[in-house]
Protein backbone atom coordinates (compact mmCIF):
# COMPACT_ATOMS: atom_id res chain seq x y z
CA UNK A 1 0.00 0.00 0.00
CA UNK A 2 1.47 3.27 -0.69
CA UNK A 3 2.32 5.90 1.83
CA UNK A 4 -0.82 8.00 2.28
CA UNK A 5 -0.88 11.10 0.60
CA UNK A 6 0.19 14.00 2.94
CA UNK A 7 -2.73 16.18 5.08
CA UNK A 8 -2.17 19.79 4.06
CA UNK A 9 1.57 20.71 4.24
CA UNK A 10 1.45 22.93 6.98
CA UNK A 11 0.25 20.51 9.41
CA UNK A 12 2.21 17.15 9.39
CA UNK A 13 -0.33 14.02 9.91
CA UNK A 14 -0.22 13.15 13.56
CA UNK A 15 0.49 8.81 12.69
CA UNK A 16 2.19 9.31 9.18
CA UNK A 17 3.59 13.14 9.66
CA UNK A 18 5.60 12.76 13.27
CA UNK A 19 8.23 11.67 14.09
CA UNK A 20 8.66 8.06 16.11
CA UNK A 21 10.46 9.26 18.71
CA UNK A 22 13.97 10.82 19.68
CA UNK A 23 15.35 7.44 20.59
CA UNK A 24 13.15 4.60 19.75
CA UNK A 25 11.78 2.38 20.76
CA UNK A 26 12.95 3.62 24.10
CA UNK A 27 12.20 6.95 24.26
CA UNK A 28 9.24 7.94 22.23
CA UNK A 29 6.90 10.61 20.94
CA UNK A 30 2.99 9.82 21.84
CA UNK A 31 0.19 11.84 20.37
CA UNK A 32 -2.38 12.16 22.99
CA UNK A 33 -5.89 11.36 22.38
CA UNK A 34 -7.42 11.15 25.49
CA UNK A 35 -6.43 12.87 28.97
CA UNK A 36 -7.67 11.20 32.46
CA UNK A 37 -10.25 14.21 32.49
CA UNK A 38 -12.19 12.73 29.18
CA UNK A 39 -15.45 10.74 29.70
CA UNK A 40 -15.59 10.45 26.02
CA UNK A 41 -13.68 7.85 23.68
CA UNK A 42 -11.42 10.15 20.98
CA UNK A 43 -9.57 8.54 17.87
CA UNK A 44 -7.32 10.05 15.34
CA UNK A 45 -9.73 9.89 12.05
CA UNK A 46 -7.11 8.27 9.68
CA UNK A 47 -8.31 10.30 6.69
CA UNK A 48 -7.60 13.82 7.76
CA UNK A 49 -5.67 13.23 11.31
CA UNK A 50 -8.31 15.27 13.47
CA UNK A 51 -9.68 13.83 16.51
CA UNK A 52 -13.09 12.12 15.90
CA UNK A 53 -15.64 10.97 19.07
CA UNK A 54 -16.08 7.60 18.63
CA UNK A 55 -18.39 7.18 21.65
CA UNK A 56 -19.38 8.02 24.76
CA UNK A 57 -17.79 5.84 27.75
CA UNK A 58 -20.20 3.70 29.09
CA UNK A 59 -18.85 2.71 32.61
CA UNK A 60 -18.07 4.99 35.42
CA UNK A 61 -14.62 4.40 35.14
CA UNK A 62 -11.97 7.40 34.05
CA UNK A 63 -8.67 6.84 31.65
CA UNK A 64 -6.09 6.31 34.62
CA UNK A 65 -3.21 8.28 32.31
CA UNK A 66 -3.15 9.92 29.14
CA UNK A 67 -3.78 7.95 25.96
CA UNK A 68 -2.40 8.11 22.29
CA UNK A 69 -0.33 6.44 19.80
CA UNK A 70 2.97 6.17 18.45
CA UNK A 71 3.37 7.96 15.45
CA UNK A 72 4.64 5.51 12.52
CA UNK A 73 3.83 2.17 14.25
CA UNK A 74 1.31 -0.33 12.92
CA UNK A 75 0.11 -3.63 14.72
CA UNK A 76 0.46 -6.22 12.84
CA UNK A 77 1.71 -9.53 11.75
CA UNK A 78 5.00 -8.71 13.84
CA UNK A 79 3.28 -7.17 16.68
CA UNK A 80 0.80 -10.12 16.59
CA UNK A 81 3.79 -12.71 16.65
CA UNK A 82 4.55 -11.05 20.05
CA UNK A 83 0.99 -11.61 21.82
CA UNK A 84 0.13 -13.96 23.86
CA UNK A 85 -3.11 -15.80 21.96
CA UNK A 86 -4.03 -12.93 19.45
CA UNK A 87 -4.06 -14.16 15.79
CA UNK A 88 -3.20 -10.86 14.01
CA UNK A 89 -2.95 -7.00 14.52
CA UNK A 90 -5.56 -5.10 14.88
CA UNK A 91 -4.49 -2.67 11.86
CA UNK A 92 -4.17 0.47 14.27
CA UNK A 93 -1.11 2.76 15.18
CA UNK A 94 0.36 1.21 18.68
CA UNK A 95 -1.48 2.39 21.74
CA UNK A 96 0.16 4.04 24.45
CA UNK A 97 -0.47 4.99 27.88
CA UNK A 98 2.07 8.15 29.60
CA UNK A 99 1.65 8.90 33.39
CA UNK A 100 2.55 12.11 34.49
CA UNK A 101 2.88 13.56 37.92
CA UNK A 102 1.72 16.29 37.16
CA UNK A 103 -2.00 16.89 35.36
CA UNK A 104 -2.69 17.03 31.28
CA UNK A 105 -5.94 17.74 30.40
CA UNK A 106 -5.31 18.48 26.61
CA UNK A 107 -5.60 16.09 24.30
CA UNK A 108 -3.64 16.74 20.37
CA UNK A 109 -0.70 17.40 21.92
CA UNK A 110 2.71 15.93 21.84
CA UNK A 111 4.70 14.63 24.60
CA UNK A 112 7.92 12.66 24.76
CA UNK A 113 8.00 9.44 26.68
CA UNK A 114 10.07 7.07 28.39
CA UNK A 115 8.92 3.42 28.23
CA UNK A 116 8.90 1.02 30.56
CA UNK A 117 6.35 -1.88 29.69
CA UNK A 118 3.17 -2.65 28.96
CA UNK A 119 -0.20 -5.01 28.57
CA UNK A 120 -0.89 -7.47 26.25
CA UNK A 121 -4.87 -7.15 25.26
CA UNK A 122 -6.51 -9.70 23.00
CA UNK A 123 -9.81 -7.71 21.93
CA UNK A 124 -11.72 -10.40 19.44
CA UNK A 125 -8.34 -11.84 18.56
CA UNK A 126 -6.42 -9.23 17.66
CA UNK A 127 -2.94 -7.54 19.05
CA UNK A 128 -4.31 -4.81 20.69
CA UNK A 129 -1.26 -3.75 23.23
CA UNK A 130 -1.15 -0.92 24.98
CA UNK A 131 2.21 0.75 25.88
CA UNK A 132 2.98 1.94 29.61
CA UNK A 133 5.54 4.49 29.80
CA UNK A 134 6.35 8.52 31.68
CA UNK A 135 6.39 11.51 30.83
CA UNK A 136 10.53 12.09 30.17
CA UNK A 137 12.10 14.20 32.77
CA UNK A 138 8.89 14.24 35.32
CA UNK A 139 9.42 15.37 38.72
CA UNK A 140 8.13 11.79 40.12
CA UNK A 141 8.04 8.99 37.63
CA UNK A 142 10.66 10.38 35.64
CA UNK A 143 13.67 8.09 37.38
CA UNK A 144 11.47 4.93 36.80
CA UNK A 145 13.60 2.25 34.45
CA UNK A 146 10.93 -0.25 34.17
CA UNK A 147 7.35 -1.22 35.26
CA UNK A 148 8.35 -2.63 38.87
CA UNK A 149 9.38 0.33 39.46
CA UNK A 150 5.77 2.02 39.49
CA UNK A 151 3.37 1.52 42.38
CA UNK A 152 1.19 -1.68 41.66
CA UNK A 153 -1.96 0.22 42.24
CA UNK A 154 -1.16 2.51 39.31
CA UNK A 155 -0.38 -0.40 37.09
CA UNK A 156 -3.84 -2.12 38.77
CA UNK A 157 -6.22 0.82 37.35
CA UNK A 158 -4.68 0.70 34.01
CA UNK A 159 -5.38 -3.36 33.76
CA UNK A 160 -8.57 -2.50 35.11
CA UNK A 161 -9.56 0.24 32.70
CA UNK A 162 -8.60 -1.52 29.54
CA UNK A 163 -10.37 -4.65 31.06
CA UNK A 164 -13.88 -2.97 31.63
CA UNK A 165 -13.85 -0.06 29.30
CA UNK A 166 -15.80 -1.70 26.30
CA UNK A 167 -18.22 -3.79 28.47
CA UNK A 168 -21.60 -4.09 27.64
CA UNK A 169 -24.26 -5.05 30.67
CA UNK A 170 -25.37 -8.41 29.87
CA UNK A 171 -22.84 -9.17 27.39
CA UNK A 172 -19.50 -11.27 27.18
CA UNK A 173 -16.56 -9.51 26.86
CA UNK A 174 -14.51 -9.69 23.77
CA UNK A 175 -11.35 -8.55 25.03
CA UNK A 176 -8.97 -9.57 27.34
CA UNK A 177 -5.89 -8.03 29.03
CA UNK A 178 -3.54 -11.95 28.75
CA UNK A 179 -0.87 -10.40 31.20
CA UNK A 180 1.44 -7.08 32.06
CA UNK A 181 5.42 -7.04 30.70
CA UNK A 182 8.08 -5.31 31.21
CA UNK A 183 10.49 -2.96 29.49
CA UNK A 184 12.08 -5.72 27.50
CA UNK A 185 9.30 -7.13 25.96
CA UNK A 186 7.82 -3.72 25.38
CA UNK A 187 10.46 -2.24 23.28
CA UNK A 188 10.17 -5.64 20.97
CA UNK A 189 6.77 -4.81 20.58
CA UNK A 190 7.49 -1.31 19.62
CA UNK A 191 10.36 -2.57 17.51
CA UNK A 192 8.04 -5.01 15.71
CA UNK A 193 5.00 -2.10 14.84
CA UNK A 194 7.84 0.01 13.73
CA UNK A 195 8.72 -2.50 11.12
CA UNK A 196 4.95 -3.48 10.55
CA UNK A 197 4.28 0.17 9.79
CA UNK A 198 7.31 0.53 7.54
CA UNK A 199 5.72 -2.62 5.59
CA UNK A 200 2.33 -1.16 5.05
CA UNK A 201 3.54 2.40 4.54
CA UNK A 202 7.76 2.34 3.66
CA UNK A 203 9.96 4.60 4.92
Amino acid sequence: MPFPPPFYRWRPHPWHGLETGPNPPQLVHAYIEITPYDLMKYEIDKSTGYLRVDRPQRSSSQPPALYGFIPRTYCDERVAKLASTAIKGDGDPLDICVLSERPINRSEVIVTARVLGGLDVNDGGEADDKIIAVLQNDNVWGRAQDITDLPDILIERINHYFSTYKLILGEESKLKVERVYGREHALQVIQAAMADYFDEYGG
